[in-house]
């Protein structure tokens, strides 16, 4: 991840950088807002929760998502150095890279702040509250399938239960509304990016959310089911019911979500210089033209076979020898991409799901710095998981310092589905 320390915008570089990783989700997280009806003198997203900031809580279903996104966060302009340093101690590799903005007096001009920092490329915008700090990331990865699906606004939203009633200034009842016709809304709220675009380029009035916004210039807005902790944390009993919750939650994790942690090592040297039949260079699930191919049965794919056996470890499964056999005839030349689908398949149907990955190579080549965030997203996509990769040449020791191969090394952490 490349965390922006200026925090006013995206650089260029910040936004090659996301273009290159094929980043095509943004996600707005608003921490503007100020804490008075929560009975706090500090702005809400900052008022603490469960020994953390809100904001840090809200942080967490982003960097929960399965897909690698670019974040944003509006704060206060007095918050900016807490904001970058909450991001900095919550992120995880899920996200390429961040920006902390400064939000306006308002929400919609806070959104706007958010928007204008958007990398180009990017095609799903969500705008999230940090109030909703609860909200899981699957909410966010709904959110997203829909608007990819329907190509229009979506919002998550919860079937209202109370009945409710039209009342005037005095207080006198005056109808009974039909609640099958009413919803609840909630966040994250997800939109084609070019729409959200069109809105904030000329808005109509200051609504007190997006969809409205977006209604006003003809666009339509879908739903999907939103969640119960999506709820919005407002008032004091607000932040004590998010307490408990959150008290609860550690409390049965505590017993049987235990992560689990595996390591892999793979080493293979590379083929002599000549020969016809010399091999392809596969590191990372990228083909690397021109340079001298790893002997192997596959691919020789250091990185991909360390990963595989560090997922396999993690999940008690064996390694990637006892799963695939080192001669099978049919993986003669198979590329990562088989390899990492098949263990992915067998951790998820042993009951886990995959947190993150991070990969260390060893060799003076490949140069991986240029393509290291297309590997990160090629790997990370086929995994439905971050995955973080580095590279040390050992300084000219050993035989990878030598240049006679290539080795890497493979931490993988597993949680219970």
């Amino acid at each position: 991840m490349n965390f922006s320390g200026e925090g006013v915008g995206v650089s260029a570089a910040d936004a090659a950088e996301a273009g290159a990783a094929g980043v095509d989700v943004a996600v707005i997280v608003v921490a503007a807002g100020s804490g008075t009806r929560l009975g706090r003198a500090e702005p809400k997203a900052f008022v603490t929760l469960g020994g953390r900031p809100m904001l840090a809580h809200a942080l967490d279903g982003v960097f929960a998502v399965r897909e690698a996104v670019q974040l944003i966060v509006v704060a206060p302009d007095a918050e900016l150095e807490r904001a970058r340093a909450i991001v900095a101690a919550s992120a995880g590799p899920a996200v390429d890279y961040t920006s902390v903005v400064v939000g306006g007096a308002s929400r919609q001009l806070s959104v706007a702040a958010g928007l204008a920092a958007v990398a180009p490329g990017v095609g799903v915008v969500l705008v999230h509250d940090a109030a909703r700090a609860l909200t899981p990331s699957g909410q966010f990865e709904a959110v997203i399938a829909a608007v990819r699906s329907s190509g229009a606004g979506v919002i998550p939203a919860l079937p209202v239960v109370d009945t409710i009633k039209r009342v005037d200034a005095s207080g006198l009842v005056r109808e009974t509304v039909d609640r099958s016709e009413l919803a609840a809304v909630q966040t994250p709220q997800g939109f084609v990016r070019a729409e959200l675009d069109e809105a904030y380029a000329a808005p109509s009035a200051d609504f007190t959310d997006d969809a409205a916004l977006l209604q006003s210039f003809g666009h339509s807005v879908g739903t999907v089911a939103g969640d119960e902790r999506a709820f919005k944390i407002t008032t004091a009993w607000d932040l004590a019911r998010a307490e408990r919750l959150l008290a609860e939650s550690a409390g049965s994790a505590g017993s049987r979500a235990v992560p689990r942690v595996g390591t892999g090592v793979d080493v293979h040297a590379f083929a002599p210089e000549d020969g016809a039949d010399a091999p392809e260079l596969w590191i990372a699930g990228l083909h690397w033209p021109g340079q001298r191919g790893l002997s192997g049965h596959s691919d020789g794919d250091v990185a991909v076979h360390a990963v595989c056996d560090a997922l396999l470890a993690a999940a008690g499964l064996g390694d990637i020898g006892g799963i695939f056999g080192t001669d099978d005839p049919r993986l003669a030349g198979a590329h990562g991409e088989v390899f990492l689908r098949e263990t992915r398949r067998l951790v998820e149907a042993a009951g886990l799901r995959i947190g993150n990955v991070s990969v260390q190579l060893l060799g003076n080549r490949p140069k991986l710095s240029p393509r290291r965030l297309e590997a990160e997203a090629l790997l990370g996509g086929i995994l439905g998981a971050p995955v973080s990769i580095a590279a040390t040449t050992t300084d000219g020791l050993g035989f990878t310092g030598r240049g006679d191969g290539v080795a890497a090394v493979a931490t993988a952490l597993l949680y219970p589905a």
